[in-house]
């Protein structure tokens, strides 16, 4: 079983800049997949960014390509999410999840089904 606990949202006005991170059990976090979906008020949930087990590969949602920075801490199970240039836009709850593995490599996955664990969500709300 692995367990995800997201942190760090908040509310910050347009144009500054947030750090979401998000702490894994288990012990072979490091061949896990993760990805950072948001789910805004009244809208489908859209990953926003994804990085594949070995961290060498990335994806962007075309709305934050250029503002946002998703990373990983093999050492620390961690995740981050680093959102600068935050809009209104982007208010919404930011989930990670992550898709279990045994092995490491440099793929990311684009879909929600794709992932087995989610964690619990952390807000972010973007002043004008």
């Amino acid at each position: 079983q692995v367990q995800l606990v997201e942190s760090g949202g908040g509310l910050v006005q347009a144009g500054g800049s947030l750090r979401l991170s998000c702490a894994a059990s288990g012990r072979t976090f490091s061949t896990y997949p993760m990805g950072w979906f948001r789910q805004a008020p009244g809208k489908e949930r859209e990953e926003v960014a994804a990085i594949s087990s070995n961290g060498g590969s990335t994806y962007y949602t075309a709305s934050v390509k250029g503002r946002f920075t998703i990373s990983r801490d093999h050492a620390k199970n961690t995740v981050y999410l680093q959102m600068n240039g935050l809009k209104p836009g982007d208010t919404a709850v930011y989930y990670c999840a992550a898709r279990p593995s045994n092995y490491n490599s440099g793929s990311y996955y684009l879909n929600e089904y794709e992932y087995d664990y989610w964690g619990q969500g952390t807000r972010v709300t973007v002043s004008s």
